[in-house]
C-alpha cells in the first residue's frame, strides 16, 4: 500500500466517524518555544491550552514535522528522519479514552478491503501508563486481549505533557512487533515499567494516544511533574507516524526505503555508482541525502532560507549534509540538480505547491550548494595552514578548537576535519571539539528554556483573556482614537489590580485602536488617558497570544486601576507613516515580481516609520535596470493615485482573486485581503494608506545580499523619501558648481577625474619604484664583506613589502654570481616592518639558506617569516629594531 492511500485511509476513516478534516499547517509556527512545527497537535494547541475556543469538536488531520535535535543520527537507526507526517485525530471535550482506543483499533486491524490496514492482532501490543487501571480495562473491552497482552509502562513512555505548566495526561501506544529477527521477545511481566531499548527495533511504536486530563503546575522533566488537578474538559491528541505504518505495509526494512523516500536513494546509486545494501557506512550516507532532501525541499517550500541563525540554520545544515554525503559517496559534481527533482515528484503527489513553487525553491537550494562548494575550497585552505601550523611545531593533534571553528565559522563538517587530518598524518583533538559542541548546544538550551519560561509566564494573559470572553476588539482600521476599559494589568509577569506613577505595566483593555507588532508591521505608539486624571505612555503593542492585544505603557501619573474607563489615542503622525511604508512594501514586492519573475516571493520585511525594508528570494544580485525599472513603476502607480482598499473573504476565494499569501503567516479561515487599485494584492492584517497617492514618492536606496537565495531592498517613502532627493540635489548642485559642469555631466567629469588621478598615481609609482631601484648599484658597492660572503643589509624607511622584495632581488641580481652573495632589505613604509631575504646560487651551494635567515631577522622584528631557500619573506611588530634584524642575520651568516 503506498504512502498516499494510507494517509487517504487514515483521513476518510475519521471523517467517516465525524471528524473535521484539517489541512497540514506549514512548518513555520509562530511560536517562541519552536523552530518548527513538531509535532501534530502543534496548530491545535491554542484550542488545548484554552487560548481560543476550536470551530469543531473532534479533527483529523497529516501534519508535517520537523524534528532536530538528533540530526547527527539520522540514517543510523530505522526510525528517526528529520521531516515526518504525523496522523492525528483530535477531541476537544467530546469523546475519551474509550473512543480513541476504538477508533484506532478498528482502523490498524480492520482488513484493506474494508479501508483498513490489515495489520494482524497477533503481533499488536497495546501500552498503557503504569497504574492507569482505568485505560487497561477499556484497552481488554475494545480489543478482546487478555491482561498480558497489554503492557504497563511508566511516566518516561507513557505520560504526556507540553514540558510546561498547563494540560497533560497519561498515555497509549500501540506497539508492532516485527519479529524475532530485529530483536529478543520481550518479557514484559519482568521488564518492570520502564521500556528495554534492545527491544524498540522488534516493538516499534506505529501510534501514540494521548488522554488529556490533567492540569499541571510544575513540569521539571517528562517523568517528573506536579498534577494539580483535573482539565475542565478532557481532551484527546493522537500521533501515528506515517512513514512507520508506510515501511511496514511496504514490507521493507525502514522509512528510508518507502515509495516517498527510496526513488532518492536509488538516484544516489545511480550518481554514485555504488549500491545501497552492500556497505553499512555507505547505507548510513545514502539515507542521510534521502531524508535531508526531502527535509530541505519542504523547509524551502514553507518559505526558509539558509542562513546563520534558527530556521535558516537547520536548513543550511541539512543541505550541507547532504551535499557532504553525496561527496563521501564520491559525487563530486552539484548533486542537488540531480536529487531535488526526484523528491519533487514524489512529495508533490500530495504537496502540489512543490510544482507550483518550484522555481523559488530550487533557486534557493541550488545557491546553497553552490555557496557551499566554495566554502569547501575556503575551508580547505584554512585547515591547510592550520595543519602546517601543527606540523612546523612539531605536533601531531589538531586542536579542538581549530576543528570547531572551521565548523561553526566557516561551515566545515568535523568528519570532513577528521578524513583531511589523517591523510597529513594528524589527529584531532575530538573530545576538545565536542566540548565545545556541548557548550554551544547548552546555550541554545539555555535560550529554549528561558523562551519555555516566558511561555509559562503567559498564564497572566490566559486568564486575562478568559475574563474578557473574545477577542479584544481592534477599532484601528477606522479609528485612531476609541473608547474602552481597563481588563486586565500585568506588572512583571503577574496579574495586578492596580498600577501607580512610574510602573512599568502590561495593559489590556476590551478595545483598542493600538496595532499590535506583526505581519513586518511595527507596532503603534501613543497615549491612554483614563477618567481619574492618569496618563499612560503606550511605546510597544504586542499579541503574546491569539486575540489579546497587549500594550507595553508607562504610568505617567495618577493610578490605573482594573475596569477604569479609557480613552486611547494613537500617535498619528506614526502610525500614517507606517501605514504608507507598509502600502509602499505590497507595490515595491509586486514590481519586483513584475521585474524578475514570479520566484521574486517576500522573505520577510519591516515597515518603519518612513522607511521599509523588504527581503525576497532572487538567485543573485539584482540588476541596476531592474532597480530603475521597479522604482518608476512603483512611483507611476503613486502618482495614478490608486485606492487602496480591505475585504474580507474565505481563503479560497482568497487565492482565486489573486492574492498572495506570505510564507511564515498564520491565517485563519477568514481572511483580509489588502488590494492597491486591481493590481497589488496580498493577504494582510497590517493597516494601510487609503490612496498610493499618500505615499508621495518612494525611493530605492539599494540592495544587498542577506543570506544565500536572499536579497534585502531598503526604501523610504514619503516626507523621508523626499528630505533624502532635496539633500542628494544640494549634492549635485555643489558638485556641479566645484567642477563647473551641469548636473548631467557629472558621471562623465567625475570618471574623466578619476581615470587622470589613476594614471597620477601610476607615474608617481613608477617613479618612486625607479628611485629606490637606483640606489640597488651603490649598495651593491657598498657591500659588506663577512668572510666567504659578501652581504647587503638595507633599511629603506619609504618602502613597503613589495618595494623591498624587488630591491633585494635587484640587489642579488647585481652582486657576483661567482662568490656567494646575501641581500637582507627592510621596509617599513606602513608602520610594520617587512623583511625580504634574497641568496644566490653560490651562497645557497655554501649552505645559506634565505628562508632561515629571514626567520632569524622576523623574531628581532617582534613576527614569524619563512620562504624558500633563494628568497623569503617576513614581517614584525617593531620597525625601530631593524638594525638589530640585520645584526642577527650578519650573526648567521658569520656563524
Amino acid at each position: 500500500m503506498d504512502t498516499a492511500e494510507i494517509r487517504r485511509r487514515f483521513i476518510a476513516h475519521f471523517e467517516a466517524a465525524g471528524h473535521q478534516a484539517v489541512p497540514s499547517a506549514s512548518l513555520l509556527v509562530p511560536d517562541p518555544t519552536l523552530l518548527f512545527v513538531n509535532a501534530g497537535m502543534v496548530p491545535f494547541k491554542p484550542y488545548f491550552l484554552g487560548q481560543e475556543t476550536p470551530p469543531y469538536s473532534r479533527a483529523t488531520s497529516v501534519q508535517k514535522c520537523v524534528r532536530t535535535p538528533d540530526i547527527e543520527d539520522v540514517g543510523k537507526t530505522t526510525r528517526h528522519g528529520t521531516f515526518f507526517e504525523m496522523c492525528g485525530n483530535f477531541s476537544f471535550g467530546d469523546y475519551f479514552k474509550e473512543g480513541a482506543i476504538e477508533y484506532a483499533w478498528d482502523l490498524v486491524t480492520k482488513s484493506q478491503a474494508d479501508g483498513g490496514w490489515g495489520l494482524e492482532e497477533s503481533r499488536l501490543w497495546p501500552s498503557v501508563l503504569h497504574g492507569d487501571d482505568e485505560a487497561l480495562a477499556l484497552w481488554m473491552k475494545v480489543t478482546g486481549l487478555p491482561q498480558h497482552r497489554i503492557v504497563r509502562l511508566g511516566p518516561k513512555e507513557n505520560y504526556w505533557s507540553m514540558g510546561v505548566p498547563g494540560p497533560g495526561g497519561p498515555c497509549s501506544e500501540i506497539l508492532y512487533d516485527r519479529g524475532p529477527q530485529y530483536g529478543p521477545e520481550a518479557d514484559w511481566e519482568s521488564m518492570g515499567t520502564a521500556m528495554d531499548p534492545a527491544l524498540e527495533d522488534r516493538y516499534l511504536e506505529i501510534w501514540n494516544l494521548v488522554f488529556m486530563q490533567d492540569e499541571l503546575s510544575a513540569v521539571r522533566s517528562k517523568s517528573d511533574f506536579d498534577i494539580v488537578g483535573s482539565l475542565p474538559k478532557r481532551n484527546i491528541d493522537t500521533g501515528m507516524g506515517l512513514e512507520r505504518v508506510a515501511f511496514l505495509l511496504q514490507g521493507v526494512e525502514n522509512m528510508y526505503e518507502i515509495d516517498v523516500m527510496f526513488p532518492v536513494i536509488a538516484k544516489a546509486e545511480e550518481l554514485t555508482g555504488k549500491r545501497y545494501g552492500a556497505d553499512h557506512e555507505a547505507d548510513v550516507r545514502f539515507r542521510v541525502v534521502a531524508d535531508h532532501i526531502r527535509s530541505s525541499m519542504m523547509l524551502i517550500g514553507d518559505g526558509v532560507t539558509p542562513g546563520n541563525e534558527g530556521r535558516g540554520y537547520v536548513l543550511r545544515r541539512l543541505l550541507r549534509r547532504a551535499v557532504r554525503s553525496m561527496r563521501l559517496l564520491g559525487y563530486e559534481d552539484p548533486a542537488l540538480p540531480e536529487l531535488f527533482p526526484v523528491s519533487r515528484d514524489k512529495m508533490a503527489e500530495t504537496y502540489t505547491e512543490l510544482h507550483r513553487d518550484w522555481d523559488r525553491i530550487s533557486t534557493v537550494a541550488f545557491a546553497e550548494e553552490h555557496a557551499f562548494r566554495q566554502t569547501l575550497r575556503t575551508g580547505t585552505t584554512i585547515f591547510d595552514t592550520a595543519a602546517t601550523e601543527v606540523r612546523s611545531g612539531g605536533g601531531t593533534v589538531l586542536s579542538g578548537d581549530k576543528a570547531f571553528a572551521l565548523h561553526d565559522t566557516y561551515g566545515f563538517p568535523i568528519d570532513l576535519t577528521l578524513e583531511m587530518a589523517a591523510e597529513k598524518g594528524l589527529s584531532v583533538d575530538e573530545e576538545g571539539f565536542r566540548r565545545l559542541m556541548g557548550e554551544q548546544r547548552e546555550r541554545a538550551r539555555a535560550d529554549a528554556r528561558a523562551k519555555k519560561g516566558q511561555q509559562g509566564a503567559g498564564s497572566a494573559y490566559r486568564d486575562i483573556a478568559d475574563s474578557i470572553g473574545h477577542k479584544v476588539e481592534f477599532t484601528g482600521y477606522t479609528d485612531v482614537v476609541s473608547e474602552g476599559s481597563v481588563r486586565g494589568i500585568v506588572s512583571d509577569g503577574t496579574a495586578v489590580e492596580s498600577a501607580g506613577e512610574g510602573a512599568e505595566v502590561e495593559l489590556v483593555l476590551d478595545r483598542t485602536p493600538f496595532y499590535a507588532e506583526g505581519g513586518g508591521q511595527l507596532a503603534d505608539q501613543g497615549v491612554i488617558e483614563l477618567d481619574n486624571g492618569a496618563r499612560i505612555e503606550v511605546y510597544d503593542v504586542q499579541s503574546p497570544i491569539s486575540g489579546l492585544i497587549v500594550h507595553k505603557a508607562k504610568v505617567v501619573n495618577g493610578e490605573v486601576s482594573l475596569g477604569g474607563h479609557a480613552q486611547s489615542l494613537v500617535d498619528i503622525e506614526r502610525r500614517a507613516s507606517i501605514s504608507r511604508s507598509h502600502t509602499a512594501t505590497h507595490m515595491v514586492h509586486k514590481a519586483f515580481r513584475e521585474a524578475l519573475g514570479e520566484t521574486a516571493t517576500q522573505a520577510g520585511s519591516e515597515n518603519s516609520p518612513g522607511r521599509f525594508r523588504f527581503d525576497f528570494s532572487a538567485s543573485g544580485a539584482v540588476p541596476e535596470s531592474a532597480m530603475i525599472d521597479v522604482e518608476a513603476r512603483v512611483n507611476d502607480l503613486v502618482m495614478a493615485d490608486l485606492g487602496v482598499h480591505a475585504e474580507i473573504m474565505t481563503q479560497e476565494e482568497a487565492v482565486r482573486s489573486g492574492a498572495m499569501a506570505l510564507f511564515g503567516e498564520k491565517y485563519g479561515d477568514q481572511v483580509r485581503v489588502v488590494s492597491v487599485g486591481d493590481w497589488a494584492r496580498e493577504l494582510c492584517g497590517g493597516t494601510h494608506a487609503h490612496r498610493s497617492g499618500q505615499l508621495g514618492v518612494v525611493k530605492l536606496l539599494g540592495e544587498s545580499s542577506i543570506g544565500s537565495g536572499v536579497r534585502r531592498v531598503e526604501a523610504l517613502v514619503g516626507g523621508d523619501a523626499y528630505r533624502f532627493l532635496a539633500r542628494e540635489h544640494v549634492l549635485v548642485a555643489q558638485l556641479s558648481e566645484a567642477l563647473k559642469v551641469r548636473p548631467e555631466q557629472l558621471p562623465e567629469r567625475v570618471n574623466d577625474i578619476v581615470d587622470r588621478l589613476r594614471t597620477a598615481e601610476k607615474e608617481i609609482e613608477q617613479v618612486r619604484l625607479q628611485q629606490l631601484l637606483a640606489s640597488a648599484g651603490r649598495l651593491v658597492d657598498q657591500a659588506e664583506d663577512l668572510g666567504e660572503v659578501s652581504f647587503v643589509g638595507h633599511h629603506a624607511e619609504a618602502a613597503n613589502g613589495g618595494d623591498a622584495r624587488t630591491l633585494a632581488l635587484d640587489v642579488r641580481g647585481r652582486m657576483p654570481a661567482d662568490r656567494p652573495g646575501v641581500a637582507a632589505i627592510i621596509g617599513s613604509a606602513s608602520g610594520k616592518p617587512s623583511v625580504v631575504v634574497a641568496v644566490n646560487d653560490a651562497a645557497r651551494a655554501r649552505g645559506d639558506s634565505a628562508n632561515t635567515l629571514v626567520r632569524a631577522a622576523s623574531e628581532v622584528l617582534g613576527g614569524k617569516g619563512g620562504g624558500k631557500d633563494d628568497i623569503a619573506q617576513g614581517g614584525g611588530s617593531d620597525p625601530a629594531r631593524a638594525a638589530d634584524a640585520l645584526a642577527a642575520i650578519r650573526r648567521a651568516l658569520q656563524g
